[in-house]
């Protein structure tokens, strides 16, 4: 799995996960909802984002072997 990947699949779990308690527990999670899409735009503005940095800390590669 790549860094783009995951980010792709922890974001989409994070945004499943804040509907899901906002439904069942309290409406205020939805700013959860907010905030993972605010951090989606800036990421896209200036090319960094935290969870990046952590995922290819964590032995992430950038591209799969197939893609080179």
């Amino acid at each position: 799995m790549t860094v783009n990947e995951a980010l792709r699949l922890i974001a989409g779990c994070m945004i499943l996960i804040s509907l899901y308690l906002a439904v069942t527990l309290s409406m205020n999670w939805l700013w959860f909802t907010v905030f993972i899409a605010v951090n989606l735009i800036q990421s896209s503005f200036t090319k960094w984002c935290l969870m990046m940095s952590i995922l290819k800390k964590l032995g992430l590669k950038e591209t799969s072997v197939s893609q080179k």
